[in-house]
């Protein structure tokens, strides 16, 4: 089965099941400023997790782009991947864990759809802890389930592993746990499910094999979430209004099962991508020196693709920075396959030939993706030979240990991240003084450089007073820029905590000091108005012909919440605002800065 037709199953499958299908959400999360990339399906879901009512309903499904970083030094091995689709349905306080079992395990095995082999699925529940109870009722219905297949399932022992009828594998919350997306927000206790690939148990990785085991055996293939607690900023749980379920299925590595490969990349996902750099290196994916390489090169580029599709840059700074460290690390990894010559535009045209009929944002930005990852390619590689060369000098003199200090050098001269020096002399069998690094790092990095999560705290998914004040200043803020500014003027991006607002818009030069006064009195002048804040469902074309702004295109859903300010401001957005503007207080900006080519940010903050 190929990706684009598993992409259609599962949403028919779900149509068909009542829930409508909402389009993928940017891979840069609006209004969380505690995750640097859209992770998982619900990411952007949390406020209707919270129990905002959405558009398009109660039942809902996506197939979502995400990015996750936390895994990166994994990539190369059979399943890890930097950029994944994610297969999502979901239920806002609507059905709950029977439903998302059932219609889980029907998916799964019944030949209209995927057809796998009951026998070879196994699940895993939540054991409880301290705080909560072992998940019996998903037990309950597992047993069921597997009864109703004509198969016994009863509750396995970790110590004793897969042995007769056990089929259900409690685990505690760092196997059984999902959420939040960031620091805080809607998580629950989950029931995974496993698919036996028949590969041999080696005793290496245990006495018992067991779902969780890594010995390869068991691949897990869907999530089921149930999404009862909201996790507050001191780590406490509070129930949530709404019950809610969370499913996820990932694309590839369901692929990778359906078509009995050894990994997510031996699939037709990667086949054109890999090919493509086999041409350009001359060396077989098949040969064993080539396949970790060509993996990771893979990996990288396809992410780096979907990342600048999205709108974001090759940077220093949060997603830039990220983005930077993926294509970076493909150059050094393209050195050991012999790639000497520019190839990256090469391969980017291929992930883009493939995947932008599913994606057209891919093809609409082709020109700045392939703009931008040249130029980027063509930086990195003026140095890296000479990086090269300055490493082997430096281990010349040390053959023990790389200092913190020296590390640091690499990074800030030739552009080398740590993990690229890392994995330089892991292959020397030489240690790097991380901590050192991190030392000198935190020395030279002024607070502009920080990652999101070590500036602020908080974020809009949290739906304080404040937060949600700030939210509805960045509405009044739009309008008053095009007002003042010209209809040119759109939002680019934005980022809410308890602390402050950052808007990015469309403009290329700076703001004068006399434009900064002038805006700050035209939104404190409809505060003072005490404007009220409404908002109507209605579909996007019909929004668009009110003359609501809505700036981001593929998006947006068929139904959309269109929010008013009085007379002055209509906007596309999913809330949440306040009532009224006077509860807002004076607005200040604080701080107007450059934001890419063409782009500028404002930090602005509410004072009573």
């Amino acid at each position: 089965m190929t990706g684009k037709e598993l992409r259609e199953k599962y949403l028919k499958f779900f149509a068909s099941k009542e829930h409508q299908i909402i389009p993928p959400a940017n891979l840069v999360p609006e209004n969380d400023p505690t995750a640097l990339f859209i992770n998982s399906g619900m990411h952007p879901l949390v406020p209707y997790l919270l129990g905002q009512p959405h558009p398009l309903g109660k039942r809902l499904t996506s197939v979502q782009k995400c990015v996750r970083t936390d895994d990166i030094n994994e990539v190369g091995d059979a399943v890890h991947l930097t950029f994944f689709e994610m297969l999502g349905n979901w239920s806002l306080g609507d059905y709950f864990k029977k439903e998302a079992i059932n219609w889980s395990f029907e998916f799964l095995t019944d030949k209209k759809w995927l057809g796998l082999d009951p026998q070879r699925l196994y699940v895993s529940v939540f054991a409880g802890d301290e705080t909560l109870p072992l998940d019996k009722e998903s037990i309950a219905i597992w047993k069921e389930v597997f009864a109703n297949a004509g198969i016994t399932a009863e509750v396995g022992d970790l110590q004793k592993g897969i042995e007769g009828t056990a089929r259900i594998f409690p685990y505690d919350k760092k196997k059984n746990w999902w959420g939040p997306a960031g620091k805080t927000g809607p998580c629950g206790p989950d029931t995974e499910m496993f698919y036996d690939t028949g590969k041999k148990h080696e005793e290496k990785f245990g006495k018992a094999c067991h779902p969780n085991c890594e010995c390869g055996r068991f691949v897990e293939i869907w999530n089921d979430v149930f999404m009862q607690f909201d996790k507050k900023v001191d780590g406490t749980l509070e129930p949530l209004k709404q019950k809610n379920v969370d499913t996820g299925l990932g694309l590839e590595r369901e692929v990778m099962i359906l078509d009995r490969k050894e990994s997510v990349f031996d699939t037709e996902v990667f086949a054109n991508i890999i090919h493509q750099i086999e041409i350009i290196s001359g060396k077989l994916y098949a040969e064993q020196n080539s396949k970790r390489p060509i993996r990771i090169i893979a990996d990288h580029l396809r992410a780096a693709v979907f990342i600048m599709a999205d709108g974001v840059l090759p940077s220093n700074k949060e997603q830039g920075s990220i983005l930077r460290r993926l294509i970076r690390r493909a150059i050094r990894f393209s050195r050991q396959l012999g790639i000497e010559e520019m190839f990256m535009a090469e391969v980017a045209d291929v992930v883009i030939n493939d995947m932008g009929q599913a994606y057209p944002e891919l093809v609409k930005n082709q020109e700045t993706i392939l703009n931008n990852l040249t130029n980027e390619e063509e930086k990195f590689a003026k140095t890296i030979s000479v990086g090269l060369k300055e490493f082997e000098k430096l281990i010349s003199k040390n053959t023990r240990e790389l200092t913190g200090e020296q590390a640091f050098y690499l990074y800030e001269t030739f552009g080398f991240p740590l993990e690229i020096t890392e994995e330089l002399a892991y292959e020397k069998n030489i240690k790097v003084d991380v901590n050192g690094f991190q030392e000198e790092f935190n020395k030279h990095q002024s607070e502009s450089r920080s990652g999101a999560e070590k500036k602020f705290s908080g974020g809009l998914a949290d739906h304080s007073e404040q937060t949600t004040r700030l939210h509805t200043a960045t509405h009044l803020l739009q309008q008053a820029l095009r007002d003042i500014l010209g209809d040119h003027v759109h939002q680019a991006g934005s980022n809410i905590t308890a602390e402050r607002l950052r808007f990015d818009f469309t403009h290329d030069k700076k703001l004068t000091a006399e434009e900064i006064v002038r805006i700050e009195a035209v939104v404190n002048q409809k505060v003072k108005e005490n404007l009220p804040v409404s908002f109507k469902v209605t579909s996007l074309k019909e929004a668009l012909t009110q003359g609501a702004l809505a700036f981001f295109g593929e998006r947006y859903a068929e139904k959309v919440k269109v929010y008013s300010i009085g007379n002055y401001s209509k906007e596309v957005c999913g809330g949440p605002h306040v009532d009224f503007t006077s509860t807002l207080g004076n607005f200040k900006i604080k701080k107007e800065e450059a934001a890419g080519a063409g782009k500028r940010r404002i930090y602005a903050i509410l004072t009573a």
